[in-house]
C-alpha cells in the first residue's frame, strides 16, 4: 500500500500550514511552495482540493490566501488522505457496485475487508496534524505491531 504523490504532498503542505497556524493573516501558495519545495502549480491544485474537502478556507483578492479550516489538532492524517484519495479502502471489492473480481462469488475474505479498512483508517485518524507539524513525530501507541 502506497499513497499517491498528491496525497503525500498534501500532507507535507498541510503540515507546513499547521506550523504557521496562529500567525496573523492568511498563507499563500507561493509561501508554502517555497517552504516545502513543492511546485507552485501543485500547491495551487492541492489548495483547491483541500478547500473542497473543508480542510482549508481560501479567499481571493486583496488580503486573500488560505488558512486551516479547523485547529491542527482537529485535522487527522486520515482527513488529509481521504481529501485527496477518497475513502480509505485497500481493495476495490468493498466499493458498492464494483463487480470486477474474478472470485467475488466464492471469496471468503471479502466480508473482512471493511474491518481491515476501518483499522487502517483508525490508525491514520489517530495521527493529528499537530504531530505531523512537529519536527519529530511521536506516535502514541500506534505501531505496526498494534494494528
Amino acid at each position: 500500500m502506497r499513497l499517491t504523490a498528491q496525497a503525500d504532498y498534501a500532507v507535507v503542505m498541510m503540515s507546513a500550514a499547521a506550523r504557521h497556524c496562529g500567525a496573523a493573516g492568511r498563507l499563500n501558495a507561493t509561501l508554502l511552495a517555497g517552504e516545502t519545495g513543492l511546485p507552485l502549480p501543485t500547491v495551487q491544485r492541492l489548495v483547491s482540493r483541500l478547500s473542497a474537502a473543508g480542510l482549508i478556507e481560501s479567499a481571493r483578492g486583496t488580503g486573500g490566501g488560505f488558512r486551516l479550516a479547523r485547529p491542527p489538532a482537529a485535522i487527522s492524517l486520515a482527513d488529509i488522505v481521504e481529501a485527496i484519495e477518497g475513502p480509505i479502502a485497500l481493495t476495490a471489492c468493498v466499493d458498492h457496485g464494483a463487480h470486477d473480481c474474478a472470485v467475488e462469488g466464492t471469496c471468503h475474505v471479502r466480508p473482512h475487508w471493511n474491518g481491515v479498512n476501518g483499522i487502517v483508517r483508525g490508525a491514520l485518524a489517530a495521527v493529528p496534524l499537530t504531530q505531523l507539524a512537529n519536527r519529530t513525530l511521536q506516535l502514541d501507541r500506534v505501531a505496526v505491531g498494534e494494528i
